[in-house]
Order: C-alpha cells, then structure tokens, then sequence
C-alpha cells in the first residue's frame, strides 16, 4: 500500500517531481487558489484546501500523511516564517478522535542563500550560515523550526538548501533582452545552479535516502561567476552580453534585489547529495542544461 505524501507549495518544481513521486505515493497537495484545486487533479494530486497563514484553515492536516514535502517560501516581509510555524503546529495537532499521527518524515526545500557572501570559497553544509537579507533570515528561522520540531517529535527532518534553479523556463532572457548590466569580472562574485528537472529528481531522491537532521547542497558541478551563466545564456539563444559595469555603478543601474544576489559570493561542495541520495545529474553544468533546452528550443 502506498504511503501518503503531502505536498506544501504544489509549484513548479513540485509537479516536475510528480511522474517520479506517483510511482510510489498517494499524493496531496495544499492548495489556497480555488482555481488551483482541478490543476492539481490533472496532474494525479488530491487538491487539500489550506492557507498557510490562516492556522485554523490548517486543521485537517493532522494525521493526515505520513511523509511531508514542504516547498512554500515564507512571507515576503519580517524576521519569522510564521507559515511554517503554523504548518508545523497542524501537523502536530491531535485529530478530531483525540489521536495523535505524527508524520514519519519531513523534507523542507531551503535556500543557499542563508550563507550569505562567502568571498568566492568553496563551502560544504556545515559552513556557518550568515544570511544578508530578509527572505535568507526567514529561511533560516524556518530551518530552525523544523529541527527543532523534528527533534522535539522524534521526526526524520532534511533540509535540502537550493541555489538558483534554471529551465527552459527560467532563464534571464527578458532581462538580456533588455540590456540590463552585469559586473566586470574582477568584482563579480560567484553563483551557483540546479537544473529545474534535477531538484524534482534530487526530491524524489531525499524522500527514500535523506539522513536524518541532514542538510544538502543540491547544486550542480559549475562553478560560474553571475557574469558567466548571463553570458552563457546570451550566447546560446543569439543575444548581446550584458555591458560590464562596476559595483558602484551597479547601485545606481541595477535593482536592489539582483543586487543583493550579486553581493554574494560563494561555491556550493555538492559531494554529500551525490554520495548520500544517490543522485547522478542529468546536467552537470549549466552549459549542458541550457545546451538542451537551446536544442530543444529550436
């Protein structure tokens, strides 16, 4: 009989791991769209209404899944990721006869992001973590809840920490269309990658071999500077490089989000994913993610 997972944040990534996560789970997913709810039909998930920050819409959570992947990002403002407060706190909710159904496992996606600027070293997952801006902080808050919540339950918890995913769609072409800069390559710092159809199956992968209180890396083998991958990207699909500029030019031409990514540096050791889920990479650089989907494009 198939174990049943539940699925928070039923988005892109989370429906590419689908034709991977049927074979072997009757699947939920949480939904607050009421538009969403046939979308998730079609694609072979029982649509479960919730909003993640209204807790009593939560309710019927408890009990009901013994496996929990968790890909919703926290608010967009504040310190605190109170949407995984209130998550954790339904998952934990005794149900309408007074059980009490613990989930056996729960997978949370994060980001690299909680490092913060690292100057360009190569890091594994137990470099200490200093995030820079709001959504890292939050991020990070999240983490911490849900080890502690694992901890405290005695629940299996693994955090999968995700740089930038790319795919076909996802990538900067608007943004190169538009001419928008990059920093010179002296002052540019180091980014880091996963192929969209890679995470779906690095998920899959966390689901049946994930450690424990474990954190992962799930990045590719490149070590590209941000310049790099939007030069990369331009080439490929027939576009100009973006101008190089520098970082003091950069406060006054580039937007202050994509500049709080520019200010981070860092390269992401992946060898732990690798060794420990088991998980061989249908694009090991990004040359040969975005080498497809250019092929595929034509």
């Amino acid at each position: 009989m198939k174990k049943t997972l539940l699925i928070v944040g039923c988005g892109d990534i989370a429906l590419r791991a689908v034709p991977l996560l049927q074979t072997h789970y009757r699947m939920l997913g949480l939904y607050r769209n009421l538009d969403n709810a046939d979308h998730l039909r079609l694609h072979g998930i029982i649509p479960i209404y919730g909003n993640l920050d209204l807790p009593r819409s939560l309710e019927k959570l408890a009990g009901i899944a013994q496996l929990v992947l968790h890909l919703a990002p926290p608010p967009s403002q504040g310190l605190y990721d109170r949407r995984t407060t209130h998550l954790l706190s339904a998952l934990t909710r005794r149900t309408k006869k007074r059980t009490l159904i613990l989930p056996q496992r729960l997978i949370y996606i994060s980001t690299s992001g909680v490092y913060g600027d690292c100057h360009g070293e190569l890091i594994n997952e137990t470099y200490p973590v200093h995030p820079e801006s709001g959504r890292a902080i939050r991020r990070i808050d999240a983490e911490r809840q849900i080890r502690n919540w694992g901890k405290r339950n005695h629940i299996p918890v693994s955090i999968l920490r995700v740089p930038g995913i790319y795919a076909e769609n996802r990538l900067p072409l608007t943004r190169l269309r538009e001419g928008h800069p990059a920093l010179l390559d002296t002052e540019d710092g180091y980014t880091n990658h996963i192929h969209a159809d890679d995470l779906a199956r690095i998920i899959y992968a966390a689901l049946q071999h994930a450690k424990p209180n474990r954190i992962y890396h799930t990045c590719d083998d490149s070590h590209l500077k941000m310049g790099e991958y939007f030069d990369l990207v331009a080439d490929h699909f027939g576009l100009p490089r973006p101008l190089r500029i520098t970082r003091n030019q950069a406060q006054e031409q580039i937007s202050p989000t994509m500049l709080s990514f520019m200010k981070e540096s860092r390269r992401l050791n992946n060898l732990r994913m690798k060794k420990e889920l088991h998980v061989s990479l249908l694009y090991p650089t990004v040359y040969d993610g975005i080498k497809s989907v250019h092929t595929e494009s034509q």
